[in-house]
């Protein structure tokens, strides 16, 4: 059983960064693909950004292409991302995922059900 937890959120004026975090333990996620989720209020969960096991391949969605950066750092089982010209569209609860299942897939997935572990979410709020 893993546990992933985020980290990094906070209040930001528009056109601002942040960087999150999300930290696994309890077993090694260095074999899973990792994703980044949001969900504003009323609205469904969306997908973020995700990154390949291996750290060599990443996909975005449209919203965040060019804005927003994950990486992983495997010897840290961590996985981050970066925000920058933060929007107020982009207010959310953030959330990290992992596909614990699909070990060393060269698939990376932009649907939640691609992932099996999720973490708690932070809260980024984003003033104009």
């Amino acid at each position: 059983q893993v546990q992933l937890v985020e980290s990094g959120g906070g209040l930001v004026q528009a056109g601002g960064s942040l960087r999150l975090s999300c930290a696994a333990s309890g077993r090694t996620v260095g074999s899973a693909n990792m994703g980044w989720f949001r969900q504003a209020p009323g609205k469904e969960r969306e997908f973020v950004a995700a990154i390949m096991w291996s750290g060599r391949s990443t996909t975005y969605a449209d919203s965040v292409k060019g804005r927003f950066s994950i990486s992983r750092d495997n010897a840290k089982n961590t996985v981050y991302l970066q925000m920058n010209s933060l929007k107020p569209e982009d207010t959310a609860t953030y959330y990290c995922a992992a596909g614990l299942w699909g070990r060393f897939s060269q698939t990376i997935s932009r649907d939640t059900a691609g992932y099996d572990s999720w973490g708690q979410g932070t809260q980024v709020a984003v003033s104009s």
